[in-house]
């Protein structure tokens, strides 16, 4: 048993997950809208990870008053300590992705005195964080440099650009000014090695677009993550074909992070659920076993069912070798903020310099090791009105911050995306 929210008109529902003829499904009642089965897992969900320590978080924002999922800000029956945080510093964009979560174009940028508040807010909440400068499509601000210099002055060392690719395929200038200014990692919305993925998900075609942009960004010593958002029918047989490209860009690919369609914001895709267990299966099959099942592990300061991960190092005759399984957070209770530390070693581009440790513990030494020489290959699986799980809610580290009538708020980011079947949302727009 766990709880969930009616797709229509949220409200907290008690739910179950069952077991039917091999798969996972969450079931629930609203007493105004029916009943709902969606599936969740293919396989056996409980034989999938198991829950590690959680440390809860530093100055929850809000009190609890209405309860998870209506309390966020974070609120003291959080979980989990934040790892990740996404600033949308805009909310317009240069495309229309006809799967949007933010439901980006012709909307305002976030004010700079906003922005800098936020920055004090997370220190004050525990940070720093791993920052992902998102929107809305971040690129259309010039003054994005700006942004991480004064986030880096405040005392946050990584910056992550989410991004369709678009401005430093047309721009190269633009991508060197943000490594100048302390950018990490590119988060590169990549869908696929044919233009048929992309006309789906994004409206128009844009493969030669998003290597223009590796191209760039390799010039200019910025890390790339390629992001592909997977549906169903849609794109999933384009899933070794992309974990081959980014084998081939090696460094300056670093990882390849899945990310399974959810149905959240703006969804003009009808396809069925792709689950974690279904991607596992397709990188098997599509890498002809170069990548296996067995090779991945769920994450540890997360629930374990959102997310999977692995880095395998290339040999030189092809072959792979898998290098550490799981996001390398260990069971401790500093799960999140050993994250935070991988996330930002792993994803950063190749030239970036490290600080020296004279003695640096385990974990730093395996981050050492994996460091320019593999491949980082993960997904996570957002939760939407469908498929949410309080449970699971409750240990999620990536949030997203606002400021609200002057106050900063971090919430977990399926909360913060959390739409109806009509759109209206809990958080965002809010």
């Amino acid at each position: 048993m766990t709880q969930s929210v009616c797709p229509v008109c949220l409200r907290v529902l008690q739910a179950q997950r069952r077991m039917e003829n091999g798969d996972t499904y969450l079931y629930k009642t609203c007493p105004e809208h029916g009943a709902f089965k969606t599936l969740i897992w293919q396989g056996d969900y409980a034989a999938w990870g198991e829950e590690h320590p959680a440390v809860a978080p530093v100055r929850p924002a809000r009190g609890e008053d209405k309860g998870c999922p209506y309390d966020c800000g974070l609120c003291p029956a959080h979980a989990q300590r934040t790892c990740c945080v996404l600033l949308e510093v805009t909310q317009r964009c240069n495309l229309g992705c006809p799967v949007c979560f933010a439901k980006a174009g012709q909307g305002a940028d976030m004010p700079m005195e906003d922005i800098t508040a936020c920055f004090d807010g997370m220190m004050e909440m525990g940070g720093p964080f791993n920052i992902q400068l998102s929107g809305g499509e971040p690129t259309v601000r010039d003054d994005l440099a700006k942004i991480i210099r004064i986030g880096k002055e405040k005392g946050f060392s990584f910056f992550q650009l989410n991004t369709n690719g678009i401005r430093i395929a047309e721009d190269a200038a633009y991508i060197r000014s943000l490594a100048d200014a302390g950018l990490n990692c590119v988060f590169l919305q990549f869908d696929g090695m044919n233009e048929h993925s992309y006309e789906i998900l994004r409206g128009k075609a844009l493969l030669q677009t998003k290597l223009a942009a590796i191209e760039h960004c390799e010039k200019a010593g910025v890390g790339v993550v390629l992001v592909p958002t997977v549906a169903a029918g849609v794109n999933d047989d384009q899933v070794g074909a992309i974990l081959e490209y980014a084998l081939s860009r090696m460094p300056a690919v670093r990882g390849v992070h899945f990310q399974p369609m959810s149905r959240f914001g703006r969804c003009e895709v009808d396809a069925a659920r792709y689950t974690l267990p279904k991607l596992l299966c397709d990188i098997e099959t599509q890498t002809q076993g170069r990548m296996r099942a067995v090779d991945f592990a769920p994450g540890n300061a997360e629930d374990a069912h959102c997310s999977f991960s692995a880095n395998f190092m290339q040999n030189e005759d092809g072959s792979l070798k898998r290098c550490g399984a799981g996001c390398g957070c260990g069971t401790s209770a500093d799960a999140s903020a050993r994250s935070r530390k991988f996330v930002a070693k792993r994803w950063s581009g190749a030239r970036r310099v490290r600080e020296p440790k004279a003695q640096p513990d385990v974990f730093d030494a395996f981050l050492d090791k994996l460091e320019n020489q593999t491949l980082a290959v993960s997904a996570m699986a957002f939760m939407d009105a469908w498929t949410l799980d309080i449970e699971r809610l409750k240990r999620c580290y990536i949030n997203v911050v606002r400021r609200k009538e002057g106050k900063v708020e971090l919430i977990p980011f399926c909360a913060y995306n959390l739409s109806a079947a009509d759109g209206r949302t809990l958080y965002r727009g809010r």
